[in-house]
């Protein structure tokens, strides 16, 4: 994993405060949080298109330079949450707005959110802090709570992101895969602008876009997962993650999400990036690939590009082990002699 630098400066400035919204960063990656949990707000800086409002942002630690992916044209990142059974259901999106969710409370700091909302039956907490296995993602781990004295059957929510990919929004390559063998994923699409509610329904945009696809467009899309996480007991807490970030091209993007261990995911690039390397094909600037990614949605784990040095023997372990075999045999042969 890199070393995170941030100047102290650059700590205020994305500081946040209780019950308000904020841009958090790790110098690389940049998100700007909404009170209920949903990303895009306005007061960042202006990335390489001019935008202001501020996403999911991949920033040029070499150049200073930010690349925007969600907030060009429309805030449309957001979230729904809902009971099968008796119907109940609340959601927040900025470009539709916020129904049958109540803030609990909203605290950051300059690298980290916490999000804690209720409706009727359930409390959901989004909270956002660094990937500790690198520094391309951000973490979000949600947990939704049964406040009620009944057990759920069906506990549905949903994640919707419009890509906006810089540098040139509404028009990018879309991925989205792991569906298919996540068991808790009951659809997925390209559509990025598909109503919050976790009982409305959405098409492709692009076709063909929906369940695992491959780099499909360019066009102006999105990724919409729809989940059934099933029974949920009267005060049992049901918790995944997320993940939000970016990396220069499509290999790296695939090792960040593999340090993480996520199991279905959907990559956003430009349009002028054929190949996925991180860079325009006609003129060599900047093109990343943006990440938006989940775990514990019943599906199988990425490879890890990097396993933990512990989990494998050491050369100078195996040879200690190999030796004491060896002198254990040599000590019964000489008992039985």
């Amino acid at each position: 994993m890199k070393t995170k630098l941030l100047s102290t400066a650059c700590l205020i400035a994305f500081a946040g405060f209780a019950n308000a919204s904020a841009i958090i960063s790790d110098g690389n990656v940049s998100l700007g949080v909404d009170d209920f949990g949903q990303l895009n707000i306005g007061g960042g800086v202006a990335d390489v298109t001019g935008e202001t409002d501020v996403g999911m942002r991949y920033v040029d630690t070499g150049t200073g330079l930010q690349y925007e992916s969600t907030s060009h044209g429309c805030a449309c990142e957001g979230w729904g949450v809902g009971i099968a059974e008796t119907g109940e259901e609340g959601y927040s999106n900025n470009d539709i707005g916020t129904s049958g969710l109540s803030l609990n409370s909203f605290s950051s700091t300059a690298t980290t959110a916490t999000s804690v909302v209720s409706t009727a039956s359930l409390q959901i907490t989004h909270d956002f802090s660094l990937a500790s296995e690198t520094d391309n993602l951000y973490r979000v781990v949600v947990e939704i709570e049964n406040t009620s004295a009944t057990d759920i059957v069906d506990l549905l929510y949903k994640r919707t992101f419009d890509w906006d990919t810089s540098p040139t929004p509404f028009d990018e390559y879309v991925t989205i895969a792991g569906t298919a063998g996540s068991t808790n994923i009951v659809s997925a699409n390209d559509d990025g602008f598909c109503f919050q509610s976790v009982f409305s329904g959405c098409s492709e945009i692009v076709s063909g876009a929906t369940g695992d696809f491959t780099a499909l467009g360019p066009d102006d899309h999105g990724a919409n997962f729809d989940f059934n996480f099933g029974t949920l007991l009267a005060g049992e807490t049901f918790t995944f993650e997320i993940f939000y970030g970016a990396a220069i091209g499509r290999a790296a993007s695939l090792a960040a999400l593999g340090e993480v261990g996520a199991e279905a995911y959907s990559f956003g690039w430009s349009g002028g990036d054929v190949d996925q390397d991180g860079f325009m094909d006609s003129s060599g600037d900047l093109a990343p690939t943006y990440i938006f990614g989940f775990s514990g949605v019943g599906g199988t784990a990425l490879p890890d590009p990097t396993p933990d040095p512990t989990d494998v023997p050491e050369p100078a372990m195996l040879s200690l082990l190999g030796l004491g075999a060896l002198m254990f045999l040599r000590a019964r042969r000489k008992t039985k002699a």
